[in-house]
C-alpha cells in the first residue's frame, strides 16, 4: 500500500507545520478509492472555503487557492465547505483546478432561500451536527425540531448545544424543555464563560463538526473555546431585539486540537427543509412511534376515529404543540418535494381544485335560488 494510505496527522502544533488532508480526515477508504485518480496526475484535498468559481482547498502539499469551474453539463456537484475533490495540481502556466468533487458521505441540505425547487448544501462529509441554542433567549421548540430534522436528514449525528447556562435561571429546567423536542439527540448543557460542559462538549463532538443555529446563540464564542484560541470573530448580541450580529460571514473549515475539524457557519435567519422525510420521522420519533398504533394506516393524526396520536395528546403525554409543529412541518417538506416532482404537485393541487369548484357551484346555486 502506498505511504499515502498511511499518513497520520503529525504530533506537532498546527501552527508549526503544514496541514495536510490527514489532519482533515482523509482515510485509507478513501485514499483506495482515489487511486484510478491518482493514476490520472489528480490529488486528493479538502475544500476549506468556498466561494462562486474558486475554494480554499487543504492539498498535500498544504493550502491551496483552486478554481473550480462549472460543469456546462450541470451535471457537477458545486464544491462546497467540507468536500473532499479531486486536484490538477498548478502548472508552469496554470492554476491549480478543481476537477472532481468526491462522493459525499453524508450533507446538510436545505432549501435554497429563493424558495426555488432548488437545494443548497451548507456543509459536506459532517459527522456531528451541533444545533446551538442560546438559553439566554426564550426558547423557541419549533426552530430546534426543524434545525434536527436537518441535521438527521444529513446522515450525521445531531447534538443540541444549550449555551449560556450562566445566564439562564434554571438551566436544568430549560433542558428539560428542549428534551421534549428533541428525542435520540445528544443534549449538552454549556457555558463558554464559565467552562461548564466543555470537556464533555469535546469528547462528544467528533470527527468533521458543523455548528448550526441562529445568530446570536453563541456558536462562534463556542467554536473558539473548542479551537483553543480565538479564531472566530464574535459580536455581542443586540440590546433591542437580543438578536446577534452576523460576525460569521462564510462557513469555513479549522482543525481542532484535539482532532477532528470544525466548520463554523454564519447563523441562519430561515431554514427551510428539502426532501427531508427521513430527518422529519427522526426528529419526531416519539410520534411516528405513537403512529403505530393507529387504527388506519394512512392516519393524518387530525381527525381519525382510533388515532393513537391525538389520543396522546388527550391523555397529556404528547403536547398539542409539538403536533402542530409535526404537522407544520410535514406540509412544508411536502410543498418542497411538490416543486421538483410534477405528479405530487398535481395531488397537492387537487384538493384546492375541487374547493374552488364547490365554492362555484355553491354560489351559482345562491344566483338561482335569489
Amino acid at each position: 500500500m502506498s505511504s499515502h494510505t498511511t499518513a497520520q496527522p503529525s504530533a506537532l502544533p498546527f501552527s508549526a507545520r503544514v496541514l495536510t488532508p490527514a489532519d482533515y480526515g482523509w482515510d485509507t477508504e478513501r485514499e483506495r478509492s482515489f487511486a484510478p485518480s491518482r493514476a490520472d496526475g489528480l490529488v486528493p484535498g479538502r475544500v476549506v472555503r468556498a466561494e462562486r468559481g474558486r475554494c480554499d482547498v487543504v492539498g498535500e502539499t498544504g493550502p491551496v487557492r483552486a478554481s473550480a469551474p462549472p460543469s456546462s453539463a450541470g451535471d457537477r456537484l458545486t464544491p462546497c465547505t467540507g468536500d473532499w475533490v479531486a486536484l490538477r495540481p498548478a502548472g508552469a502556466t496554470t492554476s491549480a483546478t478543481v476537477v472532481d468533487v468526491l462522493e459525499r458521505r453524508t450533507a446538510v441540505v436545505r432549501a435554497a432561500s429563493s424558495r426555488t425547487s432548488q437545494a443548497q448544501v451548507l456543509a459536506a462529509n459532517v459527522d456531528t451536527v451541533a444545533v446551538a441554542v442560546s438559553l439566554a433567549d426564550p426558547l423557541r421548540l419549533g426552530r430546534i425540531e426543524r434545525m434536527l430534522a436537518l441535521a438527521w436528514e444529513s446522515g450525521a449525528t445531531p447534538a443540541v448545544v444549550l449555551t449560556k447556562a450562566d445566564r439562564c435561571a434554571d438551566p436544568a429546567s430549560a433542558a428539560a424543555e428542549v428534551a421534549t423536542a428533541a428525542p435520540g439527540a445528544e443534549l449538552l448543557v454549556t457555558s463558554a464563560t464559565t467552562g461548564e460542559g466543555l470537556d464533555v462538549l469535546t469528547a462528544v463532538l467528533t470527527g468533521t463538526v458543523v455548528l448550526l443555529g441562529p445568530s446570536g446563540a453563541g456558536k462562534s464564542t463556542l467554536g473558539n473555546r473548542l479551537l483553543g484560541e480565538d479564531l472566530l470573530a464574535t459580536g455581542a448580541v443586540r440590546d433591542s431585539d437580543g438578536k446577534g450580529r452576523h460576525t460569521t460571514a462564510w462557513r469555513e473549515l479549522l482543525p481542532l486540537p484535539h482532532g477532528g475539524v470544525l466548520i463554523d457557519t454564519p447563523g441562519l435567519r430561515s431554514v427551510g427543509l428539502h426532501d427531508a422525510g427521513e430527518g422529519l420521522e427522526q426528529t419526531f420519533a416519539d410520534i411516528t412511534e405513537l403512529a403505530d398504533d393507529c387504527r388506519f394506516t394512512d392516519c393524518a393524526h387530525a381527525t381519525e376515529p382510533g388515532c393513537a396520536v391525538l389520543a396522546a395528546v388527550e391523555d397529556g403525554h404528547l403536547t398539542r404543540r409539538r403536533l402542530d409543529s409535526y404537522h407544520r412541518l410535514q406540509r412544508e417538506n411536502a410543498h418542497a418535494a411538490a416543486r421538483t416532482d410534477a405528479r405530487l404537485r398535481a395531488e397537492l393541487e387537487r384538493p384546492m381544485k375541487q374547493l374552488t369548484r364547490q365554492a362555484r357551484a355553491l354560489r351559482r346555486s345562491s344566483h338561482f335560488k335569489a
